[in-house]
């Protein structure tokens, strides 16, 4: 995507009894040369746009730093200007990989006696974190409570691995014990050639490069993932893991002029390289006609995609490139969407747009349901795509996308955690300030720059589809090199800063202080809790509950329809205005839900919070239901359905729900074979709809949160006006809940011509979150799986034996029902299912005969309290939390109950609940693979790989 989009997600944290000890290895000298290491000098101020100001240090480690004391975090972003882009032949992946072995321990995190490994370290804080890599830039980032320990050691931690990552042969593969993060890798790169979809859109990228490294995967080769050479990626960390190399970014709440002389302590110690990173200069031809490529897998859906090379993110054009993709694609005012969607040729559309330095490439997609017409649905793509000639863009569309596009901008720059995190993208497009300055360049753009862009690039020689086609006059594009963003930024100083919000308290105790509650004469319960925020945002949520156990009797389906249909157009206005309604409030409105109930979320500013209210109101009173949105959402429904059917994942969580369904046939939450939801889904009619929404919507028994800011009277007897006598015909009385006390089922599901398997283990708990060993189990499934990268299971089957990109477990008790269930998640190569749940097996009952530490636990403890913390600074996931305590009728008193018991547990409580609950013995196991294709191997001799 393009900077101005790129948004995402992020955390992480350290120990501040590290720092005394920190040095710095030497870099080898064959690889890096260094000069010698001197105090460091000040860091010299850049330059500075809307809050956000750079710095340089002596070394030529930049670093951007965001002060915002609206929210309790902090948030940390170190962006390395290397990615797949860079890779030579053989070291493909090697980025990727590079990052994976950069949470492995460093010479102070981990190696050093007494220290705790960058796993250990980021886990202890409950914060969120990751790593990613991209084709032009490698990012590691985390969100954590705001307080200077925490800092220190996430500063403390990225300055260590920036020089001092070990990159040690037996973290990557041990040819002893044939295990590494390799097989890791290896396995994530078989969860992505499991999707057909996503190999086709690769294989189309592919074939559209002949030469740049663009055409590459970033996960990069099998073969190069197995057999990396470990000097070569030693020598690529330490040519471009240097400082002269990096950007670091704060965000959050602290003091700047105190952390900038932290960062320069810390950072400015690591010596400045001598050596000179040569731009990469491979450039791609101009393609010279049409190109195709066809796939040939299992898979439930068909797929036709049309790919052209378009300007890097950088050019004064990608801008117009990024409106034209979304007057062609947005739903449901897209070209495309009308084209093929409303049409009925596809269930969907797709748009890709890839953030790069050097030039780039657009792929648009359409999902062609089984038995559907795909050469048809490819001819009405074209015709949209390559004939805009002779259908110029209007001012309406690009009006229309703007709108939305700002609404985006405008939340962003709202979220300085988010925000932080975006400029990823900017960055590795050439400049942060790339973000602000196409903001003010979207403004500017005009119909005839979209439509210019359009016949630029979209036409037949450019592009890649699936079929090559000699041809005597190509009509060659010649794509803008690298764009220069200096000019383009002289003088450039952004706009004003965004109206800062309080610096809130979100301890259980204030929250619950700064709440009031109120119930409305029809049974309506609400929670109103106002704060001063960034930008002014405020978050509201509503919950409807419906029907009864014996009204909603056969009803699942249609009630799943009903929800998603909300949206989709009112009495009044028509799907297009209720959307271009919303994105003019700059509100993001979210609708989900099934027959028993539905939430209706929404985020924008206080000042069009009134108008967004009575635009909801609308949509959940007064939906238009029409035949024609009805038929196009159970096209899409059923598309999805029939997708589903033969891959591993839908496959074993089918068998997985099935597995501890008490309900018979026809109830509500009755779980069916998946044909059987394929074929309830296509017998549900518009009319069922209608007769739905009339009997069962209302907000008799609905609870109302709003957090953020708000008049508070005003907004009350808003929801009054509102809501206050909209009554539903049929009653509601909750259903409760009902887990199946099954015991040592085992589960094994074939699912042909699939590189990736999924496995369950799961076990019924009667338990309720009001049981005296709740706070024990709770305790106890973080450490054995519930642990981001670090758990016993993690550390078992991802980290020492290297079977799995993803394990995890889950502890499921309800509030009201003793039906709790606790449940753990695998996937893995086929061949290697039955390794994964052997360690599963020998985890459990290795913990339950030894016990977790006191060590575990002490961690343990720590990150999920300040885990609960972070929940809680986030506005849209505290008011969910206030609507659903109404209905259960609690308050934060709960969370701040559960939380002492939590930090008074003892080791011995946590140990002997874990021993009284969970029995391996009773430990059901479900598995979905390949695995007739391991046997047939097996037998005739074909060894599975499972080892470089």
């Amino acid at each position: 995507m393009k900077p101005i989009t790129a948004l995402l997600l992020a955390a992480g944290i350290l120990s501040p009894t590290i720092l005394p000890s920190l040095a710095f290895a030497a870099t080898p000298a064959e690889t890096v040369k260094t000069q010698k290491t001197v105090a460091p000098a000040a860091a010299v101020k850049v330059t500075s746009v809307e809050g956000i100001t750079e710095y340089r240090l002596a070394n030529g480690l930049r670093v951007l730093l965001f002060p915002d004391a609206s929210k309790p975090t902090l948030t940390t972003n170190i962006v390395y200007l290397v990615g797949s882009r860079h890779e030579n032949y053989g070291e493909t992946g090697m980025a990727h990989l590079l990052e994976h072995l950069l949470f492995k321990p460093s010479a102070n995190f981990g190696i050093k006696k007494g220290t705790k490994t960058p796993v250990e370290v980021l886990n202890s804080t409950g914060a969120q974190f990751n790593g990613t890599t991209w084709y032009d830039r490698t990012n590691y980032y985390a969100t954590f409570p705001a307080n200077d320990d925490n800092l220190r050691q996430m500063l403390a931690l990225e300055a260590d691995r920036m020089v001092n990552a070990a990159i040690d042969q037996n973290d990557l593969w041990n040819p002893t014990t044939q295990k590494g993060e390799m097989t890791v890798v290896r396995n994530e790169f078989e969860m992505g050639e499991s999707n057909p979809i996503r190999v086709t859109s690769e294989r189309i990228q592919a074939v559209a490069y002949d030469w740049h490294n663009y055409g590459k995967s970033t996960i990069g080769a099998r073969s190069d993932i197995e057999q990396v050479n470990i000097p070569r990626l030693r020598a690529f960390y330490h040519k471009y893991y240097q400082p002269d190399n990096a950007v670091l970014m704060v965000a959050g709440r602290f003091d700047e002029a105190k952390v900038l002389k932290q960062i320069n302590d810390l950072f400015g110690k690591i010596p400045k390289p001598t050596r000179v990173i040569d731009a990469t200069y491979t450039a791609e031809p101009v393609q010279d006609g049409e190109r195709s490529v066809t796939v040939r897998r299992s898979g439930g859906t068909q797929f036709v995609g049309a790919g052209y090379h378009v300007a890097p993110s950088g050019n004064p054009e990608a801008v117009a490139i990024e409106v034209l993709g979304e007057v062609l694609t947005d739903a449901p005012s897209g070209r495309l969407h009308k084209a093929l969607v409303e049409t009925k040729l596809a269930s969907k559309v797709e748009f890709n747009s890839v953030s790069n330095l050097e030039p780039g490439y657009n792929l648009f997609g359409a999902l062609v349901p089984v038995g559907g017409d795909l050469d048809a649905a490819q001819a009405a793509m074209l015709a949209v795509l390559e004939d805009m000639k002779s259908h110029p863009v209007t001012d309406a569309e690009v009006a229309r996308v703007k709108q939305n596009m700002h609404k985006q901008i405008e939340l962003a720059t709202s979220n300085t955690a988010r925000l932080t995190i975006a400029l990823t993208e900017s960055l590795a497009a050439g400049d942060w300030r790339l973000f602000f300055l196409q903001r003010d360049q979207l403004e500017k753009v005009t119909a005839a720059q979209v439509q210019a862009a359009a016949e630029k690039y979209l036409k037949t020689s450019n592009r890649t589809l699936g079929r090559f086609i000699p041809t005597d006059t190509p009509d060659r594009t010649v794509v803008p090199a690298y764009a220069d963003v200096a000019p383009q930024l002289a003088g450039y100083t952004g706009r004003a800063v965004v109206a800062q919000g309080e610096a809130f308290d979100p301890s259980p105790d204030n929250i619950e202080a700064r709440t009031t509650r109120f119930t409305l004469p029809n049974g309506l319960k609400g929670a109103l809790l106002p704060k001063k925020t960034k930008g002014n945002t405020v978050s509201v949520v509503l919950k409807l509950q419906l029907g009864t156990e014996e009204s909603l009797r056969g009803k699942a389906a249609v009630g799943a329809y009903t929800a998603n249909l909300l949206v989709r157009g009112t009495e009044q206005l028509s799907r297009q205005e209720v959307k271009d309604k919303f994105d003019q409030l700059g509100t993001q409105v979210n609708i989900q839900g099934g027959p028993e109930g539905v939430t209706a979320m929404l985020v924008g500013k206080r000042d069009n919070l009134p108008a967004a209210m009575e635009l909801l109101a609308q949509v959940l009173q007064k939906p238009a239901l029409s035949e024609t949105e009805f038929a196009e959402l159970q096209r899409e429904r059923v598309a999805r359905a029939e997708q589903d059917l033969p891959e591993p994942q839908p496959q074993a969580i089918n068998a997985f729900r099935r597995l501890l369904d008490a309900t018979p046939e026809g109830h509500v939450r009755h779980v069916a074979t998946l044909p059987a939801e394929l074929a309830s889904l296509k017998a549900v009619t518009v009319a069922d709809v209608k007769a739905f929404h009339d009997a069962y919507y209302g907000t008799s028994n609905a609870t109302f949160s709003a957090v953020g800011d708000f008049d508070a009277a005003a907004l009350k007897a808003q929801v009054a006006s509102l809501y206050g006598n909209w009554k539903a015909a049929q009653p509601y009385v909750r259903i409760p809940v009902a887990v199946k006390p099954v015991s040592g089922q085992k589960i094994t599901l074939e699912t042909p011509d699939k590189a990736n398997s999924v496995l369950f283990a799961v076990q019924p708990l009667p338990l309720k979150d009001d049981a005296a060993v709740y706070p024990a189990l709770l305790m106890a499934n973080h450490m054995l799986g519930g642990g981001a990268l670090r758990s016993r299971l993690a550390d078992r089957i991802r980290q020492k034996e290297g079977l799995s990109y993803g394990v995890s477990s889950q502890l499921n008790v309800p509030s009201r029902e003793a039906a709790g269930y606790w449940m753990a998640y695998a996937i893995s190569a086929p061949q290697n299912t039955v390794k994964v749940e052997a360690a599963l097996r020998e985890e459990i009952a290795k913990v339950l005969a030894d016990g977790f530490t006191e060590a575990e636990l002490v961690e343990a403890k720590k990150g999920w309290l300040q885990s609960k913390e972070v929940g809680r600074t986030q506005d849209t996931g505290l008011a969910r939390e206030l609507a659903g305590y109404l209905a259960e009728e609690r308050t934060m008193a709960y969370d701040k109950s559960l939380e002492a018991k939590v930090s008074a547990l003892t080791l011995a409580q946590v140990n002997q609940g874990l021993r009284d609950y969970l029995k391996p013995e009773a430990v059901s196991i479900v598995t979905a693979g390949d695995f007739a294709k391991v046997a047939k191997d097996s037998e005739s001799g074909t060894k599975a790989t499972t080892s470089k």
